[in-house]
């Protein structure tokens, strides 16, 4: 219980320090709330869909997740937006959160984006701390590299480790195809390809 204490406190200070650091004046002005959702729908056995949403104002983050962490699991998330950049483009968002279903724990996390003359690298990962056994202690981590031609149109690879859906190996990797029509992009994963370990996830995201 105490090593818990300990570590909770330390992820705290982390955040709360990083709230410290300066930004450019223009990205503090910002007073609106801006939403947005997205619904990954695996095709595995069994069928999983995994809503998220986010909620951003000024530099604050907030984020809901289902099916993440674990299967009927909900987890909660605050953190700072860190974002600038002219031709290089950069977003990184240091997050805490909690998880509660079929697995309880407290997790720190990272998101970030660097874009860059069309090339796009976007990762999410986080270390959760299971309330039950530090021995279910887990590191999950998506990541995609992607080269987009035109504006509405993007392709690459993607890694994934997460114990949502198990597979042989312990790094899920993949192809990524996806367009944008409007407010709505649209992203397919084709996962360990020509293995007995292939799976497709669909991936829909919108802003609202």
């Amino acid at each position: 219980m105490k090593k818990f204490i300990f570590i909770s406190a330390l992820i705290l200070s982390v955040f709360f320090s990083s709230i410290n650091y300066t930004q450019e004046a223009d990205t503090l002005k910002s007073s609106e709330w801006n939403f947005g959702i997205e619904t990954d729908l695996y095709f595995t056995d069994p069928f999983i869909l995994l809503p998220i949403i986010q909620a951003n104002k000024g530099n604050l983050h907030l984020e809901a997740r289902y099916n993440y962490e674990d299967l009927k699991t909900a987890s909660g998330w605050i953190g700072y937006d860190f974002f600038g950049g002219d031709e290089f483009e950069y977003f990184i968002t240091p997050m805490v959160g909690g998880a509660v279903g079929r697995t309880n724990g407290i997790a720190a996390g990272l998101e970030f984006t660097f874009s860059y003359v069309g090339l796009e690298l976007y990762s999410e990962s986080e270390y959760l701390f299971d309330f039950e056994s530090s021995e279910n202690n887990y590191f999950y981590s998506w990541t995609d590299l992607t080269y987009s031609p035109l504006d509405w149109l993007w392709f690459g690879v993607s890694g994934q480790r997460t114990r949502l859906y198990q597979t042989d190996v312990e790094i899920d990797r993949g192809l990524i195809l996806g367009a944008a029509y409007r407010n709505l992009q649209v992203t397919g994963y084709f996962y360990n390809v020509f293995t007995d370990n292939a799976f497709f996830i669909l991936s829909l995201a919108s802003d609202l």
